[in-house]
């Protein structure tokens, strides 16, 4: 029997990276993908299997799925949805443009993929799709307006994609991290002095410590943070498991907040939030 193949965006560093590492252990086909070409030579030469996917690039995306095909003869076992970015600021200083050019890749892109695989794994009668979604896909949180909606945005449509998989072989499942450790915050960074106009906000004092947070050291771990080998960890029970969950939460603040969710009243909620 061949080994079982899983696509996986976003691999240059953090969650991706560590979950292309783990399945290529644990003898898995790994297609390990990533924007920039010097990452793929990078991990080619880890002895991963690696190729450009660019989410806000959709003929990326075609040529990395024909890509797969070519290599297999048309099957594929998984897709990890992971490559995402943040781009952090007020709701009220966010251009248009800023909105378009984060949902391009952290869900136009996943749903573009999405849809080019699916008919692999219908044809073959079994397939698990995973996408990363976060616990900003169940609560929202100050300064994180765009980076929140579309995770907001892909819980939904991944929920609606799970019903009407059912019957086709193919699972459709969501992880919910908290904090990982990974280089979103200081990626996120570019995105912030790219829109962000924050001298001439009205909240020009605010941003002063958001800025501290973006540019400073980190020195040591946020509260409650893991590895990403916490959302492998997962992923490999979403992707091996005969009967996966719907949901896997990661981190104790996504339990907590999913709970609070549930519990708590929206007026309430929003104080809890707030007081961090």
């Amino acid at each position: 029997m061949p080994p079982r193949s899983i696509l996986i965006t976003g691999c240059s560093s953090g969650i991706g990276l560590d979950a292309a590492r783990s399945l290529h252990a644990r003898g898995w086909r790994v297609f390990a993908t990533c924007r920039q070409q010097a990452d793929c030579d990078r991990l080619r030469g880890e002895g991963l299997e690696s190729f450009r996917l660019d989410y806000a690039d959709e003929a990326s995306i075609a040529a990395a799925v024909a890509e797969v095909v070519e290599r297999t003869g048309g099957t594929l076992d998984a897709l990890f949805n992971n490559g995402a970015f943040a781009s952090p600021g007020a709701v009220e200083d966010l251009p248009r443009d800023a909105l378009r050019e984060i949902f391009e890749t952290n869900l136009f892109g996943w749903h573009d993929l999405t849809r080019r695989v699916i008919p692999l794994m219908r044809a073959q009668g079994h397939g698990r799709i995973v996408n990363c979604s976060s616990v900003l896909g169940l609560v929202a949180l100050t300064w994180r307006g765009a980076y929140v909606s579309t995770k907001f945005a892909l819980e939904g449509l991944t929920d609606v994609l799970r019903i009407e998989m059912r019957g086709t072989g193919i699972d459709v499942i969501l992880i919910e991290p908290g904090p990982i450790a990974t280089k979103i915050r200081e990626n996120a960074i570019a995105h912030f002095e790219k829109w962000i106009d924050w001298e001439n906000s009205a909240r020009r004092d605010q941003y002063v410590a958001l800025r501290g947070r973006l540019y400073d050291r980190k020195t040591k771990k946020d509260a409650f943070e893991l590895e990403p080998s916490a959302v492998t960890a997962k992923l490999i029970h979403a992707i091996e498991a005969r009967h996966p969950k719907a949901r896997y939460f990661v981190t104790t603040p996504t339990y907590l907040m999913g709970f609070a969710r549930r519990l708590l009243p929206t007026r309430a909620l929003d104080w809890l939030i707030a007081r961090g």
